[in-house]
């Protein structure tokens, strides 16, 4: 962890209350975000991505909670904060892109009537500031003003999704978090989101979390990648490390599944087999069942989060090697 440090998220675990018992949804994850740092955050569906940003930005509902951990951002623990010091921090220094602009939004209010609210909700703006500040972030995101009295259906779907992260701005905070932003967008559009993003990033100088399905998409903008396998953090470095050399086999076979339309052709790979029930995970390494080079070893036991050269694994084969247990 670094001296500017923005996020501390520590040992967290979150919990869904179900009929077959408790689902560990995200099981003692650590992570730390520094200022105006891109973090990608990447893995199968159900492994844990979304309850991760949710809980992190404490947008989680029943049945799910939050039963360990800590999640300091700025200095405060948002677990222990109540709701009304929560909604002095959202929109103002964090602010969330949820998966779907089409369900994020509300579809009988316009663009300008929802970020109205916003505004209204969390400031003491006048009514032709609110109107000022609505033009000015939609230039941000490239979209004419015009747009303002667009309802979210008159739109296309990578307009709604940069009117959500129009609005994520209004109040330019410290931390945008993102969730599958670009996973209803077609490959050029998720290109321009992304690039888009990032030219906001770095002329705001906000730090963002962005979680994706689609390993290739992050690895031009991120600065750490972070893979999660039924609910835990398998992998953790600069995202060039990780893709140069990764070292755990799971993000190996997530990376053998995405082709390159660059150099040979090359058969891909895939990884077999499925996810496991997280009500009733295998012992030992949860990645053992579907793992080419798992061993008797890795079904008996659980494998710790080890530092290999500047890179966080959760592995037994790198137990072999010299490599500091993660704190």
């Amino acid at each position: 962890m670094t001296g500017d440090c923005m996020l501390d998220v520590r040992d967290l675990t979150v919990v869904y209350d179900s009929d077959r018992g408790p689902i560990v949804a995200v099981d003692h994850v650590d992570l730390d975000l520094s200022e105006r740092e891109f973090l990608a955050i990447v893995g199968e569906s159900g492994c844990g991505k979304s309850t991760l940003l949710y809980a992190i930005s404490q947008l989680l509902s029943p049945p799910a909670e939050v039963i360990g951990g800590e999640v300091i951002f700025r200095g405060a623990n948002m677990v222990s904060l109540d709701e009304g010091r929560l909604r002095s921090i959202r929109w103002r220094h964090l602010s969330v892109v949820m998966q779907s602009a089409m369900n994020a939004l509300n579809p009988v209010l316009t663009v300008a009537a929802q970020m109205r609210d916003v505004c209204r909700a969390h400031s003491s703006m006048s009514d032709a500031e609110i109107e000022a500040r609505s033009k000015e972030v939609l230039r941000l995101v490239s979209i004419d003003p015009v747009h303002l009295h667009s309802y979210p259906h008159q739109l296309s779907g990578g307009m709604r999704q940069r009117a959500m992260i129009a609005m994520a701005l209004l109040f330019t905070p410290d931390l945008v978090i993102m969730d599958e932003p670009t996973s209803a967008l077609d490959v050029v559009a998720q290109r321009s989101l992304m690039v888009q993003v990032k030219q906001l990033q770095e002329k705001l100088g906000f730090a963002v979390i962005f979680v994706t399905h689609d390993v290739s998409l992050v690895r031009h903008f991120s600065d750490r990648l972070m893979v999660m396998y039924a609910g835990q953090l398998v992998e953790l470095g600069a995202t060039r490390d990780v893709f140069e050399q990764p070292l755990h086999p799971y993000t190996r076979g997530l990376l053998e599944a995405f082709p390159s339309i660059h150099g040979p052709k090359v058969r891909l790979l895939g990884i077999p087999g499925a996810p496991p029930d997280l009500a009733r995970p295998p012992a030992g390494c949860r990645f053992a069942p579907r793992c080419p080079s798992a061993s008797e070893r890795c079904l008996a036991s659980v494998p710790r989060l080890l530092t290999v050269g500047g890179i966080r694994v959760r592995c037994v084969i790198h137990d072999q090697v010299p490599a500091e247990v993660a704190q």
